[in-house]
Parts: C-alpha cells; sequence; structure tokens
C-alpha cells in the first residue's frame, strides 16, 4: 500500500494557474449507474463490514431525531439533515477503504478501514475541521432563517411561505456548494500524499467539468437520503453502503491516475 502511495503523489498534477489541479477525464451522463452497479458487488463482497457501516449511518441520524424529538423543536429537522449530509463524506472513509481493498483483491477489514484516515491525517483532519465549519454556518444560518417562522398564528402554507422558500434557496446553494467540494476530497485525501487545497480544487475542477453527470448522481445521492428519512433511517442499512462504494468507484472513473484501473 505505501509503494502504491508514493508512486501516485504527482500522478497527473498540473498547475492551473491558480493551485494544483489533479486531471479529470469527461463523464458520460449516466456513468454514475455504473459505479451503483460496482458498490451493489461490492457490497455482496463485504456485507458483514457494509452492514455494520450501515448501522453507524443509521444510529447518527437516529440520535438526532431522538434529541430533536427531546427538545420538542422539530424546525431543526431541516438543518440535521444538511448537517447529516455534510458529515457524511468525512464518515465515508471507511467505506472507501473497503473498495480499495477489494480493488486490489485483499480482504477487507474493519479494523482496516478505520485506519483509513490516517494515511494523510494532517490534510484529512483539515478536511474534517472544514466541514465542521461548514456545519456550524449552516447552524447559524438557519437560526437566523427561523426568525421568518411565523409565531403565534395559524400555520398555512401562506404564513410559512417565506420560512420554506428562503429556507429551501439556501439550504440548496449550501448543498451545491458542499458538493462541489466534498465530491471526490476524501477519496483524493485516502489514496494521495497531496494537500488539502488540491484535493479540494481538483473536486470543484471535476464537478464543473462535468456538470450533467455529476447534477445526476447528486440527484440520486438526494434521492437515497430522501429514501433513508422517509423510511425512518432504516433504508440507510443499505444505502449509505452502497453511495459510498460507489463514490469511491465515482473517483476510480472520473480523476486521472498513472496507471489505468480497472474493475472485475
Amino acid at each position: 500500500m505505501s509503494q502504491q502511495l508514493e508512486e501516485m503523489p504527482e500522478a497527473g498534477i498540473k498547475d492551473s494557474g491558480i493551485a494544483r489541479v489533479i486531471p479529470c477525464k469527461k463523464l458520460q451522463l449516466f456513468d454514475s449507474i455504473k459505479w451503483l452497479a460496482l458498490a451493489f458487488d461490492d457490497f455482496k463482497r463485504a456485507p458483514v463490514i457494509s452492514l455494520t457501516y450501515g448501522v453507524i449511518f443509521t444510529l447518527i441520524p437516529w440520535s438526532m431525531y431522538y434529541l430533536i424529538d427531546l427538545t420538542g423543536w422539530y424546525m431543526i429537522i431541516f438543518p440535521a439533515m444538511v448537517c447529516f449530509m455534510l458529515i457524511g463524506p468525512f464518515l465515508a472513509a471507511g467505506l472507501y477503504d473497503v473498495s480499495w481493498q477489494l480493488e486490489k483483491k485483499n480482504t477487507p477489514s474493519f479494523t482496516h478501514s478505520l485506519k483509513a484516515m490516517s494515511r494523510n491525517a494532517v490534510n484529512e483532519w483539515g478536511f474534517a475541521i472544514l466541514l465542521m465549519v461548514l456545519m456550524i454556518f449552516w447552524l447559524r444560518i438557519a437560526s437566523l432563517i427561523h426568525a421568518f417562522y411565523p409565531e403565534n398564528q395559524a400555520y398555512t402554507l401562506v404564513s410559512l411561505a417565506a420560512f420554506l422558500i428562503i429556507g429551501t434557496l439556501v439550504g440548496a446553494a449550501l448543498t451545491i456548494f458542499v458538493f462541489f467540494i466534498t465530491a471526490f476530497t476524501q477519496p483524493i485525501l485516502m489514496e494521495r500524499r497531496v494537500d488539502l487545497a488540491t484535493a479540494v480544487l481538483t473536486s470543484m475542477n471535476a464537478v464543473w467539468l462535468n456538470k450533467r453527470a455529476m447534477f445526476f448522481w447528486a440527484s440520486i445521492i438526494l434521492l437515497s437520503v430522501f429514501i433513508g428519512f422517509v423510511t425512518f433511517f432504516v433504508a440507510f442499512l443499505v444505502i449509505m453502503p452502497i453511495i459510498g462504494y460507489a463514490s469511491w468507484h465515482g473517483y476510480i472513473d472520473t480523476i486521472d491516475v498513472k496507471r489505468k484501473r480497472t474493475y472485475e
């Protein structure tokens, strides 16, 4: 593994005039369907680890719901959903490691996957701090948006209009921004010894140059999260591991590497 990491740190890196960016390939609109097919195969090849991570991803929103129900402040459900989407990429590192081990024809283990973030620890934790700052920023914005929530009057669509419209627009804008900076950042940091800025800019560049294909992939992720919430998070047992594996395959399919890599 260390040899592979040493062989790849400068693979395909170029100077964009602003910062170093790893070149990406041109995706077809429905390439993410192929990523999902490969993800299903990974799930079947490592069912125990997959379900273990599925339980973790299920317990997190369950805990959020419990706290919301305990406090009675149901209007933070939407901010909590966005927070869940913010921390998801960071927590998915273990799933990326499972797919990576399967790619190398190794037997994945839960312990090995937990060490995934230690390969590029400083930049991995920098990424975690970045996500945490974004999460705190969103919570502050959400508290301001709550000022538009009608108090002491009947809750009608008209009275809630300003709150819903502004909240949806701001939440959508933040979600799009987060998708740009997180789509490929985590797997890049895991596999390559590059700095956080290079990983983030590479992710943003790849998403921008493949807007249609990545918008389709983002729609699949949003639909998956929606299904998870309407099933009271039970669907996350399977959905989240598959999305994690598919994201890794998307990274392999999108970001240039020195050697051609294929999955059997």
